[in-house]
């Protein structure tokens, strides 16, 4: 395995985690924001356990990432920072906003519902502008003005493609957000908001579904060179689905633990090895390319030697890291005193 190999698979080790755990905290504000109302089902009480802790822990992995990406292909940085300045700056102005009431409102209780409405805006705006990257370097929307590289806008917010991005962005927040905050109601004995987002996972399953096949489709129009690379890596795409399906059965079933199995569980376990499986399909199929056609690993690579350095650095951080991200997972979801407290 070469070093350009190695560390584009840290990187998009970096971005799948990043997805996936974001995808639930940002679809938690949202939830948290619809249900705010609905004191009884206790609905939003339980959105809001789960953002107070996890927001700092998922915001880790956002710096993990633009430090890699710099680090790691420096080469790649000019064309992407100025064809990302305008969209990265609204996401990161949202982020400020999210964790300035996200940090407030747990200080001072009267801001609670203004903390879910906040939240709840940021969790749909935030991702929609983050998944804008991904057809960007699919090549078609950057533009060269005198050699300075440009986004072109109006093809952009025009492009069917760029929308079916944005649809599978929104829908799969929502979904893998109610599918844990099910599971996360469910350890912590609340019943009836188990009820109701295990309902809302029902329903947002099978149009994640129907996003992700109309994701396809576009993309056999607009970017029809990694639309024929990604089905060389059509028994990864397969057993995804698998995943998908089995997550979605397991989420259908009584849901109770049944000869040991804790089956909300399991059916996030499912869905989000499925997540995983499809981004590395599509990860593989992307390259060589950062962005499509004009930088490669390759040509954004850093110097061998440095490269050495920081990926040295990058095992001893995670030697740091792992054992305090386990430490904390393993206290958030079992501890009793925390998922049982009372209003």
């Amino acid at each position: 395995m070469t070093d350009t190999i190695i560390a584009v698979t840290l990187l998009w080790i970096f971005v799948m985690i990043y997805s996936v755990a974001a995808s639930i905290d940002f679809g938690a504000g949202f939830w948290s924001m619809v249900y705010v109302n609905h004191e009884k089902t206790r609905a939003t009480n339980i959105a809001n356990r789960y953002l107070s802790p996890s927001w700092e822990v998922t915001n880790v992995f956002i710096v993990l990432i633009v430090v890699a990406l710099v680090t790691f292909f420096p080469g790649a940085i000019y064309t992407l920072g100025t064809v990302l300045l305008i969209p990265g700056s609204l996401v990161v102005l949202l982020l400020l906003i999210r964790s300035a009431f996200l940090v407030y409102a747990h200080m001072v209780p009267k801001y609670n519902k203004m903390l879910s409405i906040v939240s709840g805006i940021t969790g749909i705006l935030i991702p929609a502008l983050l998944i804008a990257v991904l057809p960007i370097t699919q090549g078609g929307f950057v533009k060269r003005t005198e050699g300075v590289p440009m986004l072109d806008w109006k093809e952009l917010l025009t492009s069917p493609h760029v929308l079916s991005y944005i649809g599978l962005a929104i829908a799969s927040t929502l979904f893998l957000s109610s599918l844990l905050l099910s599971d996360y109601s469910f350890v912590s004995n609340e019943k009836q908001a188990f009820e109701i987002y295990r309902r809302d996972a029902v329903l947002l399953g099978p149009v994640t579904l129907l996003m992700a096949l109309l994701t396809l489709q576009t993309m056999r129009w607009e970017a029809a060179w990694l639309y024929d690379k990604l089905f060389g890596y059509l028994p990864w795409l397969i057993v995804s689905a698998l995943c998908f399906f089995l997550g979605y059965i397991l989420l259908l079933l009584p849901q109770q633990v049944k000869l040991g199995l804790h089956l909300p569980r399991l059916a996030v376990i499912s869905v989000t090895v499925q997540y995983l499986l499809a981004s590395y399909a599509y990860g593989a199929a992307h390259l060589p390319y950062i962005v499509y056609p004009d930088i490669t690993i390759q040509s954004g690579f850093t110097d061998p030697a440095t490269f050495r350095a920081l990926f040295v650095s990058y095992l001893v951080g995670f030697a740091i890291l792992i054992p305090g991200f386990i430490f904390f997972w393993r206290m958030f979801m079992k501890d009793e005193a925390y998922l049982r407290q009372k209003q």
